[in-house]
Parts: structure tokens; C-alpha cells; sequence
């Protein structure tokens, strides 16, 4: 007997899940956009196939045509969202730097926008068409400046992970603090009086804590976001310097091609 896959995508399966006897009254679009207003408003364990199915006033079937379980589902949702990190295709102006710098960004802002996002990257496989496209035009884009092979590989990767990396403890203290009984400005004035006791034995710890400035946690956030990334960029500018004197420039038709890397890997990467 064939092993059971470890999963299954509804972006691999060419026919409907389940077919009833009439066409469904629903369509795709339909379904994922009510998926995404109880997602945004209520979170991702607020949603149900029995609840979506009431909000649309629509039976089971109507909603199997399209999606065999809720993890097909929260697919079909967190490719509807990444559209909004959109990067700039080969025919703009931008340098690769400003590629990296719109997709960063947009990441950034698109799971803040969607919190309910962040615990699915890297779990849920991403190659919906706007995953791809979204990986494929930062690819290009390095690929475009120089970088090959598996220095572009590894290029764009650290891209993708510092930007998930840098964001998620982000929307994670954000959903922490959605879920209490409290301001964020409470939970701040809570933990610096703690951090007090705790670090009561590490003064110079204690020092650089005193002197942080909480006013504005979204000023800081965005201000440390944006240090780490502008730091990244440096550093890959430096590395592409070195790539570019040991492989040459790239040659013209590389300015079309498409990116080396599979939707396997960057769907097992959490990239997209």
C-alpha cells in the first residue's frame, strides 16, 4: 500500500474535492473573501466550515465543491493575502535593493495587516499563483543584478527570513496583547516593572532597559525593522561584489530567465 502524503494542496488537485449533483452556488472568490473577514475580525480559531457556511448562508456542499477541509481553506486565504507583497516585475527601473526593500516592506505590513497569517508561514505550503509570483519577481530581480546559482538562492532566502524572522514576535506580541484584558500601554507599564526585579543582578542590562523610549512601540518597531533590513542589504551587497569578481557579470540572457529554485523548495522554505 502507498504511503499517505504528508500533506496535500488544494493548488495540486485539478478537480473539485467533492462534486454534488448541481453546480455550486458559490464561487471560489466568494468563499475565500467571507473566509478572510472572520479571519481578519476574529481570528484563525474562530473560523469553522460550519460557521463560513453560516455566514454565507450557504449549505456544506456548496463549500466542498471547492475546499475538501479548513487547511485547504486557510491555502486558499493566505494566497489571497500575499498579493498584497507585491515586488516589482523585470521591466521596472528598481535595482534589486528596492525589489527587496518593496517586498520587506510589503510582507511586513500585509501580516500585520493579517495576524492571523504569521503561525502559517512555513506550515501551510505556499505555491498558489500569487506565492509564486511573488517569489519568481524577487528572484528575477536578483537574478537580474548578478547574483546566480546558489548564492541567488541564498540571497533571496535571507531576505525571506529576515523579514519572517524580524515580524513574527511582532504580530505575535500583537495578538498577545489583542487577547488580553489590557491596553498595550498597561502591558508595557506590567513588564517594566517586572524587568526591574528580573534584572535587578545585570545593571548593565538594567541601564539599557531604563533608557529604551516605549512611548511608541510602532515607531520603534518599525525603526529596529528597518535597521536589520538596510544592515542585511549592506551585508548582500558586499557578498554580491565578491560574487560578481569571481563569476563575472551576468550575462544579457539572464535578464529574463526564470528563477532556479522549485516551488517545492520554496514552499518547504515558508517563501512567498
Amino acid at each position: 500500500m502507498a504511503n499517505k502524503p504528508p500533506f496535500t494542496s488544494v493548488w495540486a488537485r485539478e478537480t473539485p474535492p467533492r462534486r454534488g449533483r448541481d453546480q455550486p452556488a458559490l464561487s471560489r472568490g466568494q468563499i475565500v473573501r467571507a473566509a478572510l473577514e472572520i479571519l481578519d475580525a476574529e481570528g484563525m480559531e474562530a473560523l469553522s466550515m460550519r460557521k463560513l457556511g453560516a455566514k454565507l448562508g450557504a449549505g456544506a456542499t456548496s463549500l466542498y465543491w471547492h475546499v475538501a477541509n479548513k487547511d485547504e481553506l486557510l491555502e486558499l486565504c493566505l494566497d489571497e493575502v500575499l498579493a498584497e507583497a507585491r515586488v516589482p516585475g523585470p521591466q521596472g527601473e528598481r535595482s534589486w535593493r528596492d525589489a527587496a526593500a518593496v517586498f520587506a516592506y510589503g510582507m511586513r505590513q500585509t501580516m500585520l495587516r493579517h495576524p492571523w497569517v504569521a503561525p502559517l508561514l512555513g506550515v501551510l505550503p505556499s505555491f498558489g499563483p500569487n506565492a509564486l509570483a511573488v517569489t519568481g519577481a524577487l528572484t528575477v530581480a536578483f537574478e537580474r543584478a548578478g547574483f546566480t546559482g546558489r548564492i541567488l538562492h541564498y540571497a533571496t532566502g535571507a531576505v525571506v527570513s529576515y523579514t519572517l524572522g524580524a515580524t513574527t514576535p511582532e504580530v505575535s506580541w500583537l495578538n498577545m496583547v489583542a487577547g488580553s484584558d489590557v491596553s498595550a500601554d498597561e502591558w508595557l507599564d506590567t513588564l517594566r516593572k517586572q524587568v526591574e526585579v528580573a534584572a535587578a543582578d545585570y545593571p548593565d542590562l538594567l541601564a539599557r532597559h531604563r533608557a529604551q523610549d516605549y512611548s511608541d512601540m510602532g515607531i520603534t518597531k518599525s525603526l529596529t525593522f528597518d535597521f536589520g533590513l538596510v544592515a542585511l542589504l549592506d551585508g548582500l551587497e558586499v557578498r554580491l561584489r565578491h560574487h560578481l569578481d569571481e563569476a563575472g557579470p551576468p550575462p544579457q540572457s539572464a535578464q529574463s530567465s526564470a528563477p532556479p529554485s522549485s516551488p517545492t523548495e520554496d514552499a518547504a522554505a515558508g517563501r512567498g
